[in-house]
């Protein structure tokens, strides 16, 4: 799945990793650039900075965790740009809280914008690769939804959520004889700010350059699973072979996992 003469829409694009892709798509000669992101000023910023690098770039302000907001704007990119090609559902938040400090419209709020919108979105543009038989849908989850930690129960949900979503959906592509990828991406912490205060005892936090090249790349080479910098089939049998309290005691007293958020502060 190569990004030239393609049309891509990364939501969350005006910031962090996002925006990061944003570039690397345009670099890779995309034709059409389609950002959404609730945050209109950073997206118009994105625009300015990216213009010369070829392709058009159209933004769009978009409040996912609204499905009629999804809908209106989706129809918007099939009447004024077209077929979506490459579709990156990128956007997130965290609260990093225990889950006891939730409120109801906090856990609400994360589910929808972590885990439902990526659905919505998805469930928006896919009929369309179906119909032409081609196109690639990228899904940002995270390591969270592969390995339990304290003070993230609510997105680690939806994390768990998207992981098992969106290989379901690979499956099924692949049963219907259907030329469209399916990529699930679980990184560790990525330094965006989204994560601010957060330390790791062994794994490394994430660059963002790095990180987005290698999930770009995973696109193109249709990778069907990443996990980073564990393996994910690494984390899978860890979890198969030892008991519980082991593998506990492993994550939290060699790895320093279950500790990472104890200082986490996020982005203001």
């Amino acid at each position: 799945m190569y990004f030239k003469n393609k049309t891509v829409l990364i939501t969350g694009g005006a910031s962090g990793i996002g925006k990061i892709m944003a570039r690397k798509s345009l670099e890779r000669g995309c034709k059409n650039l389609i950002i959404w992101d609730i945050d209109e000023l950073g997206s118009q910023k994105t625009k300015d900075e990216f213009s010369k690098i070829g392709g058009e770039i159209f933004i769009f302000k978009v409040d996912i965790s609204n499905v009629d907001e999804i809908r209106i704007n989706a129809q918007k990119v099939r009447t004024d740009i077209g077929k979506v090609d490459i579709l990156i559902n990128n956007a997130g938040i965290v609260v990093g809280k225990y889950f006891h400090e939730h409120t109801h419209e906090q856990i609400q709020k994360s589910m929808q914008i972590n885990a439902n919108a990526a659905m919505h979105l998805t469930l928006e543009f896919l009929a369309e690769m179906m119909k032409e038989n081609s196109g690639a849908v990228c899904n940002i989850a995270s390591s969270a939804g592969l390995i339990s930690n304290p003070k993230m129960s609510v997105y680690a949900a939806s994390k768990w959520s998207v992981v098992g979503w969106s290989d379901s959906l690979r499956l099924e592509m692949e049963q219907l004889g259907k030329n469209i990828s399916l990529t699930t991406i679980m990184p560790f912490y990525i330094n965006t700010g989204m994560f601010d205060g957060v330390k790791s005892k062994l794994l490394p936090i994430l660059e963002p350059e790095k990180t987005s090249e290698k999930i770009i790349t995973a696109i193109e080479s249709k990778r069907k699973m990443l996990a980073m910098p564990l393996p994910y089939w690494f984390i899978r049998f860890s979890q198969g072979i030892l008991p519980l309290p082991a593998f506990d005691w492993v994550m939290k007293n060699i790895f320093g996992i279950y500790d990472t958020m104890n200082e986490f502060k996020g982005r203001n």
